[in-house]
């Protein structure tokens, strides 16, 4: 039986973790093929094997195809990195569906936890907005080029474009400011770019998750932490998911990425798909 994305090929930035992996695995299992990126394949924090190893060895190559996914080695906050990266796309499957722009950082380590913009440091500003903002950017530019310069996919649309934001790209929280502001900036460019691309049949859209269990989130958010603050820190943030009385995992991320890269969401562009448990509800 065919995948809801059979044969599609994507691109999946920030894929050797969290919400990225689980994107990538998801995609596979639904029959795309796969090219994953980060600036490591190692997972971060998770025990297993790189993502695109876990695919292959899941997910035979069909058609032909020498594997159903690759690793490329990129930072998606340099231009030559990602240029590149969708040229290595395109040598290994021929062609760019599905770009995922997924990769970002959180200022855990570039400032104080809780710091208020006046304790902020100006380089966190920078380093958050370059992957977060600049990141997206590039991987939109770049793939839309791509989807422009090939022959429409079989449906007849030219591309898929999903862009990772966050619940702090719609509403905001103290000593968030530079990554709520990036994930702002995701939304904005979302919307930009889908309209520039309506007439293309190129699909753009985000997800916006909630505070979701990864390895991301466990240094200052984790109920299994020998740090007071980070297990009151988990017990707030449960009390603001209201439903199922838990955090995201990367999986309910994963399914939104499917639905918006599928058949399904064929009349859905510009929008951002909140997967967060209730969260903005409030």
């Amino acid at each position: 039986m065919a995948g809801r994305l059979q044969d599609k090929i994507a691109i999946v930035t920030g894929s050797s973790s969290g919400i990225g992996r689980s994107i990538a695995l998801s995609y596979a299992a639904e029959g795309a093929y796969v090219v994953c990126s980060d600036i490591d394949p190692a997972p971060k924090g998770d025990t297993g094997k790189p993502t695109h190893e876990a695919i292959n060895e899941t997910y035979p190559a069909a058609d032909g195809k020498a594997a159903r996914a690759v690793f490329v080695k990129a930072d998606a906050s340099a231009s030559d990195n990602v240029e590149n990266l969708v040229k290595e796309c395109v040598k290994e499957f021929g062609r760019l569906d599905v770009m995922v722009n997924n990769a970002g950082i959180s200022p855990m380590g570039l400032q104080p936890v809780g710091s208020r913009i006046h304790d902020c440091p100006e380089a966190s500003w920078d380093k958050v907005m370059g992957l977060n903002g600049k990141g997206v950017w590039l991987g939109c530019k770049f793939a839309a080029a791509q989807m422009l310069a090939q022959a429409p996919h079989p449906s007849g649309d030219r591309g898929w474009i999903i862009n990772m934001a966050s619940v702090l790209g719609t509403v905001g929280m103290p000593g968030s400011s530079t990554y709520s502001a990036s994930k702002h900036a995701v939304i904005g460019i979302t919307k930009s770019v889908a309209l520039e691309y309506g007439k293309d049949r190129i699909h753009v859209n985000a997800v916006a998750p909630g505070f979701t269990e990864t390895a991301l989130l466990s240094p200052i958010a984790n109920a299994n932490s020998e740090d007071p603050r980070a297990k009151a820190a988990h017990a707030l943030l449960l009390a603001q998911h209201p439903f199922d009385g838990r955090l995201g995992k990367a999986e309910d991320i994963a399914g939104a990425a499917v639905f918006l890269a599928s058949k399904d969401a064929g009349w859905v562009t510009g929008t951002t798909l909140q997967v967060d448990g209730g969260y903005v509800a409030h």
